[in-house]
């Protein structure tokens, strides 16, 4: 692999790789049945090379908007022109554009039948909300806040422009067994994590002005994380319609006298007045995007994703991100080179190829949010699949399984049985890799699923895949440095990337979709 790394003052000699052009590389030619040739070319000597520069002190942790994350863009830019790649937007701009802000805690004042209550002390908005001045008579306590098939506080009741309260947790039968699951393991309604996003969808869903949530057992963690200005971001067009705040036990009460015991939905008459002043700060930051254009259907679109941002420099330290994500960074590097020389030879793919490295994932999904909810480079209805890397250059010391060669795969299956047995196709043929399914189980408690990148393609029924080693001790932690990244594994996840987007780009007919994210 030969890099043009003179922006960084870094001088790297390799050994140079064949450059010669085929006679007829650019006439229309069969692609080859065997990618072997060009999955090669991925080796765990190149990616070695790239990510001790990327996830080098240099960039300072690539935190999103800062010195180090700018490094990053100008670098991962610098790869596609020295392999050839053209930008994905039709200006020629390898940048697009994610215009961010920095939150910061929000002027909020709340008062009941005319008693005010104090910001952060009795409630704390856990959301970017727009400015906005709310006056409401009619307040409905929606009980658990729950939608699902087998129970429903919503139903028959009306909360479309309304304070909607509710409180934690999920209901269980006389015998002591979850309503929901109808055993007695609790659902997603009662997960810390889960229920937060859950509850506050359905609320949103329904027209709810301002969601109020009671959930007491978290109350002074999340008034400790939302209080206070921490560098968190959002979209500069990301602030919600409906305001969302927890509250605690007095305000609670001061609404429903019971709400500790209380399940019933039910209108409660008081006179609720909130007022909300966002004070978030502009920031900019950017994603990159390449792309190998289809020799013949060029209009279809297979995307390989990673983000390329980290979390910076904290009390002096820097917070390398070798694993998270600069393994998936140098890994899309890689398997673009591959799909590059294979087009020089004369065997590009069928399909488009869309290399995309997005910003702001540490910060809550932002740049594929952006790409997928305002700006897709190319129409979401003709994107075949999103294949998204993140964090494929370690091993998860709690796995039981003894085999070191796996990956977990998550999502494969939720949208297309078409992509999960291509991708399955594909390693037994060529890698041979322990395909772990784990976290796939759509009841995770980690909630994987909706943790990356894939998430914003897929919330759109565009199937994903979601390669990913498990965390580790230096999760998040400056200790996640390039020195321990096990780079045959990482070659070898790369290798399967590469070959389930060759299969992908190459085929016959497009995947199909035949299950519906609900």
């Amino acid at each position: 692999m030969k890099k043009l790394l003179s922006l960084f003052a870094i001088t790297l000699v390799l050994a140079a790789c064949g450059t010669s052009k085929s006679k007829n590389a650019t006439s229309k030619t069969k692609t080859p049945a065997d990618p072997t040739k060009y999955a090669e070319t991925i080796t765990a000597e190149d990616l070695k090379t790239a990510l001790y520069i990327y996830a080098g002190d240099a960039f300072e942790g690539r935190e999103t908007g800062k010195e180090g994350q700018k490094m990053a863009v100008e670098f991962i830019k610098e790869h596609y022109i020295e392999d050839g790649i053209p930008a994905a937007k039709s200006d020629g701009n390898y940048f697009q554009d994610v215009p961010l802000v920095v939150m910061a805690v929000p002027d909020v004042k709340l008062s009941i039948n005319g008693k005010s209550f104090t910001n952060v002390e009795d409630y704390v908005s856990v959301s970017s909300s727009k400015d906005a001045i709310l006056n409401a008579k009619d307040v409905v306590f929606a009980g658990y806040g729950i939608e699902d098939e087998n129970y429903s506080n919503y139903k028959d009741l009306d909360v479309k422009g309304k304070v909607v309260v509710i409180r934690s947790g999920e209901p269980k039968n006389a015998d002591g067994n979850y309503v929901i699951s109808g055993t007695s393991e609790s659902s997603k309604w009662s997960n810390m994590r889960q229920a937060f996003a859950s509850k506050q969808e359905v609320a949103k869903s329904k027209g709810a002005k301002a969601l109020l949530f009671y959930y007491p057992e978290v109350y002074t963690m999340a008034a400790n994380r939302y209080g206070r200005s921490s560098g968190r971001m959002n979209l500069a067009d990301g602030a919600e319609d409906m305001m969302y705040m927890l509250i605690n036990t007095d305000l609670a009460k001061a609404l429903v006298s019971d709400i500790d015991t209380n399940e019933n939905s039910m209108s409660v008459k008081s006179d609720v007045a909130i007022t909300y002043k966002n004070n978030s700060e502009n920031v900019s930051s950017e994603n990159v995007a390449a792309i190998i254009k289809g020799s013949e259907k060029p209009n279809e679109y297979i995307i390989i994703s990673a983000h390329l941002d980290h979390e910076g420099i904290k009390d002096g330290k820097v917070y390398n991100g070798a694993d998270d994500d600069g393994s998936g960074t140098v890994a899309i590097l890689e398997i673009a080179e591959a799909f590059a020389k294979a087009k020089k030879d004369g065997h590009g793919p069928k399909r488009s190829i869309v290399f995309l490295n997005v910003t702001g994932e540490e910060k809550g999904l932002l740049g594929s949010r952006h790409y997928t909810d305002n700006d897709p480079i190319f129409p979401l209805a003709d994107t075949v699949a999103d294949l998204n890397i993140d964090m494929i250059g370690r091993t998860d010391p709690k796995r039981e399984k003894k085999n070191r060669n796996y990956v977990y795969l998550i999502g494969s299956d939720r949208l297309s049985t078409e992509l999960h047995d291509i991708s399955e196709a594909m390693n037994t043929k060529y890698m041979n890799i322990d395909l772990d399914y784990t976290f796939n189980d759509e009841n995770d408690p980690n909630r994987y699923y909706f943790r990356s990148d894939h998430y914003n393609f897929a919330k759109n029924n565009i199937p994903v895949i979601f390669y990913f080693n498990g965390t580790h001790d230096d999760y998040h932690q400056p200790g996640d440095t390039p020195d321990k990244i096990q780079y045959d594994l990482l070659e070898n996840r790369t290798r399967l990337v590469f070959y389930t987007a060759w299969e992908l780009a190459n085929r016959e007919a497009r995947i199909t979709v035949d299950k519906v994210l609900e």
